[in-house]
């Protein structure tokens, strides 16, 4: 992952745009039903930079991400963050500039939100809003969004059309002087009202070659494959965490007598495939990277230990895994593995990525779920919310985290010889550059851990 001073500075400057009109009712849908999932940051930055834009007009004045950071209290990298957030929710589209001066332009446009209908219709975002705030306020805001229907059926419309009111007179212009004098410059628009897209999902982390193949034309046509249900598979992946192969069930126990998909149908089976297999609970939204609150290093890192704490801090630990297996694509069961941690004991991806390095280097490189699962609910009942606090119980506990991992090879292999030589993480080490152990045989340890600190060093670049 980028690192933010690599992508903003402060002195880059920033023009601010607006996708069609922003009014006051956009402004409620932002505060009632997008602040809950985004935050108080990401709001106060959609709310500045559509104050930076002038009533009525579609384009700012140019400003400076310092002037940003002085407007919002916030440093850059918080302002970086709350950045990707709203263009990972799609209330903001960014593009830069760079000139031969290495000078960077940027275009923030923000982008509407979703319509009350569009968003408790969407499938994905008002299922993380219900879990984030709970039915009553949920009902609440339901209600606040909608109005009572009025009946119309004893009423007969009586309106005229524009034939019973108006009549056309001669003129003394041709129609082309008309078109000529509507229309406007190539580098012009008309302002008005624009409808948003929704949150940009791509199927990268979805095969769709791979559920097509396990359903015959015969059971799915693929006409019932419309944009609309695409969408919804694709919506219903990453809410629900369903695969290729697991969504092929869900797929077919949405068809109806037509053998059309029924998007309602299909929402209906993920979310009982996904209950039943979590304890009756609903999906949360959340950061696939250690949030502001809990970092350490908020500005570019000035030693070794801040850049390995900054990198565990700003990576995902699906990143991490990659990384660590030189570019490669974590399996799918580290991945659940790694998941069901983050679900079930609520740890930080920064707290999870010390987890695994930790975890991977005491078994061999390999994953092992009791073990993480063992070690994450240890942590979850210390509240550890820092990757520091997370290094420094490993540190602590290391001997204890050391009898589970031995007790567990016993039960496999009762006659197997412990393993005297350690592999720990660099970040292991004291302020005094000592182990925090004495059972490791020295001359060994030595070796292991020139080697290891290679592998971590490559890891890292």
């Amino acid at each position: 992952m980028k690192k933010h001073w690599n992508e903003v500075q402060p002195v880059d400057r920033y023009i601010v745009g607006t996708n069609g009109l922003l009014e006051e009712y956009e402004r409620k849908t932002i505060t009632f039903l997008y602040q809950p999932l985004i935050g108080a940051a990401c709001f106060s930055l959609y709310m500045t930079l559509w104050s930076e834009v002038e009533k009525n007009r579609l384009w700012s004045e140019e400003s400076t991400h310092y002037q940003m950071m002085n407007f919002l209290s916030l440093n850059l990298q918080e302002v970086y963050d709350a950045r990707l957030k709203l263009e990972g929710i799609g209330l903001l589209k960014s593009f830069v500039k760079e000139n031969e001066t290495g000078e960077r332009v940027f275009i923030y446009e923000l982008q509407p939100p979703l319509t009350p209908k569009q968003f408790f219709n969407d499938g994905m975002l008002n299922v993380y809003l219900y879990r984030k705030i709970g039915k009553t306020h949920f009902q609440k805001l339901k209600k606040f969004f909608s109005d009572e229907k009025m009946d119309l059926t004893q009423y007969k419309e009586s309106t005229r059309s524009f034939q019973d009111v108006y009549s056309t007179t001669e003129i003394d212009f041709m129609n082309k002087d008309v078109e000529e004098a509507s229309s406007i410059k190539e580098n012009e628009q008309y302002i008005g009202k624009a409808t948003s897209k929704g949150v940009p999902l791509d199927q990268i982390d979805f095969n769709f070659d791979l559920l097509l193949s396990g359903l015959s034309q015969s059971m799915v046509p693929r006409r019932s494959f419309t944009p609309l249900v695409k969408e919804t598979i694709l919506k219903l992946s990453n809410l629900y965490g369903i695969d290729a192969i697991t969504m092929k069930n869900v797929v077919l126990n949405a068809l109806d007598e037509e053998d059309r998909i029924d998007i309602e149908a299909l929402r209906k089976t993920a979310r009982d495939w996904y209950q039943m297999s979590h304890g009756d609970k609903l999906p949360q939204l959340t950061s696939k990277i250690q949030s502001n609150e809990y970092r350490k290093v908020q500005a570019k890192p000035s030693t070794k230990e801040e850049e390995l704490i900054h990198y565990l801090e700003s990576t995902s630990p699906k990143d991490l895994l990659k990384d660590i297996s030189g570019g490669i694509e974590p399996s799918k069961s580290d991945l659940q593995a790694i998941e069901g941690v983050m679900f079930t004991q609520k740890l930080s991806a920064g707290v999870v990525n010390v987890l695994i390095q930790y975890v991977l280097l005491k078994t061999d490189m390999k994953l092992s779920k009791g073990y993480i699962d063992k070690i994450a609910s240890h942590w979850a009942r210390k509240k550890v919310k820092t990757v520091q606090e997370a290094m420094e119980l490993a540190k602590n506990e290391h001997r204890q985290y050391l009898s589970w991992a031995e007790g567990k090879n016993e039960k496999k292999s009762p006659n197997r010889k412990p393993l005297r030589t350690e592999k720990l993480p660099d970040w292991f080490n004291d302020s005094n550059g000592n182990e925090k152990t004495n059972e490791v045989d020295q001359e060994n340890f030595e070796e292991e851990k020139r080697k290891l600190e290679e592998e971590l060093k490559n890891f890292r670049k």
